[in-house]
């Protein structure tokens, strides 16, 4: 499989050939950041997410929902198009186009895969994306797993958007006090937009969780720092632009089934989110909107 390595800014760190499924040290990284948390009450003295936490105080969750729905709202009119076309091809999705793509746990790869399948149909020029960092400082190491897509422009320059089919995932603490419940819902269940408007939700959902957290007397654990949610769309990460297909009987067939569980549960929040969005926005002429057409006849043709 022909494959990238691209630093976060968009240079080539490395080109090779990818032969296998990565490696389970960000699995141990993490199953020993979830032992001392739980042992220690923390992630130490000189913990994983201090530097989050130095100057941090109880944070008005009212007004952090506040700054979510402003985020929301502050979005590019090609963003908005390009939105509207992810989801659109989500929905037209069926569980019958998804098809095992790595030997390892499927993790939703197999869905990540076919909608990538179905906006390189579209003209889109979108990859699934597979980032890893090792641990460093005080960044745990992991990796992370998305979409991006290059919008190249008439004047030669280009911009990366980035689509995370699972972005509240990324935000879930135990124990969430009911303010909190109300703004990790109000987060797009389909994240479709620029790296830039994306680091602009995490410093806010960190302190969310923080308060949340802090009302039952429990510190944040290490994964839900803000530097361990950088690392996951900022770290070097390899596009892959044709995954090839397994076979599904294997081992790990039901971890793959479950991801047609995954694939409704997407499906009817997105139909939940469009009609609630629907229903708030003021009546419109809809020729004004240049997103590219989906002719959905044709999208699955020889998947």
């Amino acid at each position: 499989m022909d494959c990238r390595v691209i630093m976060a800014g968009g240079d080539v760190w490395m080109r090779g050939q990818i032969g296998g499924a990565l490696s389970h040290e960000s699995e141990h990284d993490l199953a020993l950041m979830v032992s001392d948390f739980l042992e220690n009450g923390s992630a130490g003295g000189d913990s994983w997410c201090s530097s989050d936490s130095d100057s941090a105080h109880l944070s008005d969750l009212a007004h952090l929902a506040d700054k979510i729905k402003f985020y929301k709202c502050s979005v590019a009119q090609y963003e908005s198009d390009l939105a509207s076309v992810v989801h659109s091809l989500i929905l037209s999705i069926s569980e019958n186009n998804l098809h095992l793509v790595k030997s390892g746990p499927c993790n939703a790869s197999c869905l990540k895969s076919t909608l990538v399948k179905l906006l390189r149909r579209s003209g889109y020029d979108a990859a699934v994306c597979s980032a890893r960092w090792h641990g460093s400082g005080k960044v745990p190491g992991g990796d992370h797993e998305y979409i991006d897509l290059v919008n190249h422009s008439d004047t030669e320059s280009s911009e990366r958007l980035i689509i995370d089919i699972d972005f509240r995932s990324h935000f879930e603490i135990t124990r969430a006090v009911q303010s909190y419940d109300r703004i990790l819902n109000s987060l797009p269940a389909v994240y479709v937009g620029s790296l830039t408007r994306l680091k602009q939700f995490l410093p806010v959902m960190v302190e969310a969780a923080r308060s949340s957290l802090k009302q039952n007397s429990m510190p944040l654990p290490p994964w839900r720092s803000l530097a361990y949610l950088q690392a996951k769309w900022q770290s070097p990460y390899q596009r892959h632009f044709d995954l090839d297909e397994q076979n599904g009987n294997g081992v790990f067939s039901f971890d793959h089934k479950q991801c047609s569980g995954h694939l409704k549960m997407l499906q009817s929040l997105l139909q939940s989110e469009i009609e609630a969005a629907r229903l708030l926005k003021p009546k419109s002429n809809d020729n004004n909107r240049r997103h590219k057409p989906v002719r959905s006849y044709s999208l699955f043709r020889n998947l």
